[in-house]
C-alpha cells in the first residue's frame, strides 16, 4: 500500500532533525519557486546550497520544479512521479494487508515533501480502504495537493476519511457509467466526482481502467505535476503503461515473505531488452531512495501517443 496516514502508533524517530542545518531556507525557497513556477517559464533557478547534503536533496526534487515550467505537453496529460515503498523481497505490506511500517519515517517525511510540490495525488481505490489515507502535508510547510481517488467503477462505499474531511479538493474519478452511483454516496460529502468516458472498456472491463484518459482529465482540470502514490497496482499499471516520467523505489531493509506485490512490470523477454534508467540513490534513514528517470536513455522508450 501507499506510504499513508496511519490510525497506529508511528516511529518515534525525528528525520527532520537528521537534515543539514540549511535545510529549512532551502525547502522554503523550493516551495517559492514553485509559486513562481506558475507564471514563468525555464528551468527553476534556486540559491546555491551550503552543503553537499542539501544539494543532493534539491536535486532529488529539481525535476519537479522543472516539470512545472515546461511548456505545456503535446500528448495532452501531466509530468508524473511515481513513489512506491517496499519490502527487500518487493512487497508493500504483509499477506493480511498489513503496511504500518514498511518504510521508516524519513521516508515518510519525503512522502509530505512530494506532496508539497505536486499539483495533485492519486491512489487507487485499494489503497483507500485498506490504509484509509489524509494524503495532506501535515509534516512539512507547503500547501495540500488535490487528492485523487482512482477508483473506475466506484467500489468505494463513500465513507472514506478523504472524501468527507474537507481538508483539501478531492476528486473522486470513476468510469462516467458508475458515476451517478458515486455521486449518491458522496451525499453531502465535500469530495467531487470526476467522471471520465471510456475509462473501463464496456466490453473487457477486465482490461483495467485506460490511465491515460484518467491523466488527460486530470490536466484538463489545470493539474501538470502529479504524485502517483500507490498502491502497487496502481504504480505498476502506470510503469506498463508507460505514463511514469520518474520513479521514487523505496527499498527497506525488511523481509516479509508471502506478503502484497508491490511493483510488478511484465517485462521483456530478453534481459538486454530490459528497463535500465539513469538512476541516482539517497538514503532516507535506513531505507534506501532509487530515483528513476524513466524518460532518460534505456528508461521508458517512448510516451504514449
Amino acid at each position: 500500500m501507499a506510504l499513508s496516514d496511519p490510525v497506529v502508533a508511528e516511529p518515534a524517530a525525528d528525520p527532520a532533525a537528521a537534515m543539514p542545518a540549511d535545510w529549512p531556507a532551502l525547502w522554503e525557497a523550493l516551495l517559492q519557486d514553485r509559486a513562481a513556477a506558475a507564471i514563468a517559464a525555464g528551468a527553476a533557478v534556486l540559491c546555491s546550497p551550503a552543503s553537499p547534503a542539501s544539494a543532493a536533496w534539491l536535486e532529488l526534487y529539481q525535476p519537479l520544479l522543472n516539470a512545472r515550467r515546461a511548456p505545456a505537453r503535446s500528448d495532452v496529460r501531466p509530468w508524473v512521479l511515481a513513489q512506491l515503498g517496499q519490502s527487500l523481497d518487493g512487497c508493500v505490506a504483509t499477506a493480511t494487508g498489513d503496511s504500518y511500517f514498511v518504510t521508516g519515517a524519513h521516508s515518510l517525511l519525503h512522502l509530505h515533501r512530494l506532496r508539497a510540490l505536486c499539483d495533485a495525488v492519486l491512489v487507487g481505490a485499494g489503497t483507500v480502504a485498506v490504509d484509509d489515507p489524509q494524503l495532506t502535508t501535515r509534516r512539512v510547510p507547503g500547501p495540500h495537493p488535490v487528492r485523487v481517488v482512482l477508483d473506475p467503477a466506484a467500489r468505494l462505499d463513500g465513507s472514506a476519511r478523504l472524501l468527507r474531511d474537507g481538508a483539501a479538493p478531492t476528486l473522486w474519478l470513476c468510469d462516467s457509467r458508475h458515476a451517478a452511483v458515486a455521486r449518491e454516496r458522496l451525499a453531502s460529502a465535500s469530495a467531487e466526482v470526476l467522471a471520465v468516458d471510456g475509462l473501463l472498456d464496456a466490453a473487457e472491463p477486465a482490461r483495467g481502467p485506460d490511465l491515460g484518459r484518467a491523466f488527460a482529465a486530470l490536466a484538463a482540470r489545470g493539474l501538470r505535476v502529479m504524485l502517483v502514490e500507490g498502491g502497487g497496482v496502481t504504480v505498476s499499471r502506470c510503469l506498463e503503461a508507460g505514463l511514469l516520467d520518474r520513479l521514487h523505489l523505496v527499498i527497506a531493509p525488511v523481509i516479509i515473505g508471502a506478503g502484497r506485490r508491490g511493483l510488478q512490470h511484465p517485462g521483456p523477454a530478453r534481459m538486454a531488452d530490459c528497463l535500465r534508467p539513469p538512476t541516482r540513490r539517497l538514503a532516507l534513514g535506513e531505507d534506501m531512495l532509487w530515483d528513476l528517470d524513466l524518460r532518460g536513455p534505456a528508461g521508458v522508450a517512448a510516451a504514449p501517443g
